[in-house]
């Protein structure tokens, strides 16, 4: 509900199609695979707000699944994750860091959490959501399992406990947008009117505002994950606040990622990519 409500407020035009699937590993990767391939609806843009730690995943479960987003990236469909709403620890009762998988996978766009406050059509403050322990924060970290993408080559995590490090792994979230409850969105369930948050609210954010750049470009916007880590600038970067074990800092980070959306911005950027992309196919007739 909160998928659908979200997107269609950002893109009222788009064709939504949601898929249904059993809660099992296999489930889930047959949801997957069927929306990626649905030559019906074609999507442009998959949105996901559904996920765990990856500790609780098998090595095969991930591989499989990652492999069906890179055949997702691969046809030019960007594939929209929530990275949990349980800060670095992401729910894990063990002391240490962990990140949400599938949001985790290199050829997923994984979606942070901020706290927005806006008056008269302009934002005066956004930090990274962390409402303490029991009331949520935006999912980040560092991957036991994926390696660093070559997008996130350069990038370093903050640790609140010391200095910057080079990310050893594949860095989580991607960017961010709204997720506080307190700052979150209005929505109706059965007809009663009602505000929730979490990052289940960003990633359809994310996927309605690129289905509706994908519309400005007549066609598909592609696989946008690199092209926003070749142009960070079309992102409003988010550098107070931290997720736990994470702070914020200028440029990427692993509680914000490279910060929340300028959707202008992004369309020149998604405009740019394709531009590279038929003038190396000119170059290659």
């Amino acid at each position: 509900m909160l998928d659908i409500e979200v997107a269609g407020a950002i893109a009222p035009a788009a064709n939504i199609a949601v898929y249904f699937a059993p809660n099992t590993d296999a489930g889930f990767l047959d949801a997957v695979t069927t929306a990626i391939h649905d030559t019906t609806n074609r999507p442009s843009v998959v949105s996901i707000s559904w996920g765990s730690a990856e500790s609780t995943w098998t090595a095969q479960a991930m591989t499989t699944m990652d492999d069906a987003f890179q055949a997702a990236a691969a046809m030019g469909i960007t594939v929209c994750v929530a990275s949990g709403d349980s800060g670095s620890s992401d729910g894990v009762a063990d002391g240490s860091d962990h990140v949400d998988f599938p949001a985790s996978s290199p050829y997923a766009l994984a979606c942070g959490g901020t706290s927005l406050l806006a008056a008269q059509n302009s934002i005066s403050s956004e930090v990274v959501w962390n409402d303490g322990a029991n009331g949520g924060a935006s999912g980040g970290g560092i991957s036991t399992f994926f390696a660093t993408p070559t997008w996130q080559a350069g990038a370093t995590a903050t640790p609140s406990s010391g200095q910057s490090i080079a990310l050893p792994r594949r860095g989580v979230p991607d960017v961010a947008g709204n997720a506080d409850p307190e700052t979150g969105y209005d929505v109706r369930i059965d007809g009663t009117d009602t505000v929730i948050g979490g990052t289940s609210a960003v990633a359809p954010l994310w996927a309605g505002l690129i289905a509706r750049i994908s519309e400005s470009v007549s066609g598909v916007a592609g696989f946008l994950t690199p092209q926003l880590y070749k142009h960070p600038q079309a992102l409003r970067d988010i550098t107070r606040g931290n997720n736990g074990d994470f702070e914020a800092s200028v440029g990427w980070d692993a509680c914000s990622g490279l910060g929340s959306p300028n959707g202008q911005a992004i369309l020149g950027a998604a405009q740019a990519g394709m531009k590279r992309i038929a003038q190396r196919a000119i170059k290659r007739g």
